[in-house]
């Protein structure tokens, strides 16, 4: 098994795929009116307009309603990140802190509410997991 995507469904399409691309530079394909996707080299962010929702079965999703899950990724440098989104219109949450596990964090929210954390592995045990995804090579066991 492996996890392809995680899609958010919400009323205002355009202005959320306009605050993902901000935030990771990547430009969404759009194959339908409806739907978009920002890919990244290893998952991809769908985020469908309300009007799909039936698509799933009525009532079964609700747009900007997420309360629940943290949408990670994995960036360069969190404290420049940081420093790029101060005076922009992103509501910040949590400036950038080291986390337990050894990730320094940055947690923001999404036009809908949505959190976001945008973070780099700090320690050398959070590096050694992400080694493949930073392109760093893993030290010899």
């Amino acid at each position: 098994m492996n996890l392809v995507s995680i899609r958010l469904i919400t009323d205002d399409l355009d202005r959320l795929v306009a605050f993902y691309e901000s935030i990771t530079g990547i430009e969404a394909t759009r194959p339908a009116p409806v739907f978009a996707e920002i890919r990244t080299p290893n998952g991809t962010l769908a985020i469908g307009h309300s009007s799909t929702a039936d698509l799933f079965g009525p009532g079964s999703v609700r747009a900007a309603d997420n309360h629940t899950a943290i949408i990670e990724f994995l960036v360069a440098d969190v404290d420049a990140a940081f420093a790029a989104l101060e005076g922009t219109l992103v509501e910040m949450v949590r400036p950038p802190s080291t986390m337990p596990w050894g990730n320094r964090s940055l947690l923001i929210r999404d036009p809908d509410g949505t959190l976001v954390n945008l973070f780099t592995p700090v320690t050398p045990e959070a590096k050694e997991k992400f080694a493949e995804a930073t392109g760093v090579k893993r030290s010899a066991r």
